[in-house]
Parts: structure tokens; C-alpha cells; sequence
């Protein structure tokens, strides 16, 4: 592989402004119809020419990732055939918080060396997990099947989130087996494309995390951190995937940097940002 200049790329966080359960195949993978959002807070991966293939992770939350020898982004890089680059995460998400930090990683590795080596990304990048397709897209999308079918909707009303997670790790499978139900209804045809912020919200209150319910169950945690998100003021709170990360939509980022404030006051052993949609 020929290797052009350092480069730099984003991971943004990915929220999951709804993520309905609708069915399941006979191989156990489930059936989702998600409306997917990104921020501009996220994690950033460097990468230049190198002796082998190699992974340097710092930041805030790199303590996330310590001991893990075979993580997203080297098996990206591996799909991508690359051998001779060194790439350094900078971590800012918290690791397996349902914002899709390591499959919003592998896309960033993926888009990185295919602009560092100019080469195409391969079309099976779905096997690096259900979330990498939209985390691959890094703008509003719906997102359904087992994460194959993802569809670029247009820009959403301006609007800010806070997002918060109280620092405890939550079961994906666990709390897909946990569901009462796996045959829930999908989203709505159409999309609230051109609501104000407002007309959004409600619009949204009427949707659902179909996991945010054994979630809370299993952790309450979550429970605390949707009901501080409200007193904060949000127009509306919901975990996003699996957990443990929700998100409270506000109206802007001042508002949003003001909640923000508040729940870290309250609970300064949270991992809490304020961030606006990319």
C-alpha cells in the first residue's frame, strides 16, 4: 500500500434519536427501524506511514480501551488490507455507551485509509457491526434491517443536545433479550423533515427506544440520568441504543451548555457534554 501525507478524521458520537425493535430473523439478529443522528463531539483518529500496522490510543477516555490488543479500528484496518500505517485515537467517548464511539471509529479508520492509500472502502462493512453503515454516512439517517439499510434523510430543525452517562456499563444482548416484545411497530413513513424544533420534539415524544425500558429496569442508573436531563429542561430525554448515554434536545447550545452545567453540578461523577447536531 502506497501512503500519501498524515491525515486526521472524525468519529462523531452517534445518537439514536428513536431505535424501534421490530422483528428478528431466524439467525437471531435483530430488526431495527432507528432515526440517527451525529454530533460534533467525538473521538479523532490521526494515521501516517508507519513500520506495520500499529494503534496509539490517548485522550480523556483512553483508560476505556487499555488492555483491548484487537479493537475496531485495527480490524478496520485490517479489511483495508493496511500494513504499514500508524494510526493514534484520541478518545473522548466513553467506551460501550450506546453513542456508537467504537463503530464510529472503524468508519473513521475506514474513510481514513482509504483517503490516506486512495483506495475504495470495501462493500462488507458490516461486519465490523450493525452500527459502522451509518456511523460510515456521519449525518441524519434512518437506519433499519440488522443496519444494512441506511438512507440519508435531509438536515434536521437546529437543535442542541446534552448528553450524560452515569458511568455504569450496560449488556447490548442482555438487554435485547430482556424485550417483552421483538415485533414493535416501525417508524412512520415520513419524517418530521422541516418541523421547527418544536414541532420535532412532539413529534419525537411519540416515537420510542424500545430498549430503554429493560435498560432502566436492569440499571437504574439511566432512570436518574433521564430524570436529571428533565429537571435540567430538556424538551425531551431518551437513552440512546443500548445505553448507557442519553441525550436531552434543547433548543440551543447555550441552553444545552446551561443544562449541561447543571447535571455535572449534581452528579460530578458523570460523563456529561453539551454538543450540536453535525
Amino acid at each position: 500500500m502506497t501512503l500519501s501525507a498524515a491525515v486526521t478524521e472524525a468519529a462523531p458520537a452517534k445518537v439514536n434519536l428513536a431505535l424501534h425493535v421490530i422483528g428478528q430473523r431466524a439467525d437471531g439478529y435483530h430488526l431495527l427501524d432507528s432515526l440517527v443522528v451525529f454530533t460534533d463531539l467525538g473521538d479523532v483518529l490521526h494515521g501516517s506511514v508507519g513500520q506495520g500496522l500499529s494503534l496509539k490510543v490517548i485522550g480523556p477516555e483512553a483508560a476505556g480501551l487499555s488492555g483491548e490488543g484487537d479493537n475496531l479500528v485495527l480490524r478496520a484496518a485490517r479489511l483495508m488490507q493496511a500494513d504499514n500505517i500508524a494510526l493514534t485515537l484520541e478518545k473522548h467517548l466513553p467506551v460501550a455507551s450506546g453513542i456508537g464511539g467504537g463503530s464510529s471509529d472503524a468508519a473513521a479508520a475506514l474513510r481514513l485509509i482509504a483517503r490516506l492509500a486512495g483506495c475504495p472502502v470495501p462493500g462488507d462493512v458490516l461486519t465490523l457491526g450493525a452500527d459502522v453503515p451509518v456511523c460510515m454516512a456521519a449525518k441524519p439517517c434512518r437506519m433499519r434491517g440488522i443496519g444494512e439499510d441506511v438512507l440519508a434523510i435531509p438536515q434536521l430543525a437546529p437543535m442542541a443536545m446534552v448528553l450524560v452517562n452515569p458511568r455504569v456499563g450496560v449488556s447490548t444482548p442482555a438487554m435485547f433479550r430482556a424485550l417483552e416484545r421483538k415485533d414493535n411497530a416501525p417508524l412512520p413513513d415520513h419524517l418530521p423533515v422541516g418541523a421547527n424544533f418544536t414541532e420535532f420534539t412532539r413529534w419525537l415524544a411519540d416515537q420510542r427506544n424500545d430498549l430503554q425500558a429493560p435498560a432502566c429496569a436492569a440499571v437504574p442508573a439511566i432512570a436518574t440520568a433521564l430524570a436529571a436531563l428533565d429537571d435540567a429542561g430538556a424538551a425531551l430525554s431518551r437513552m440512546s441504543g443500548s445505553g448507557a448515554t442519553c441525550f436531552g434536545l434543547f433548543p440551543d447550545l447555550t441552553a444545552a451548555q446551561g443544562a449541561a452545567g447543571a447535571v455535572a453540578r449534581a452528579y460530578p461523577g458523570w460523563w456529561v457534554q453539551a454538543t450540536t447536531l453535525l
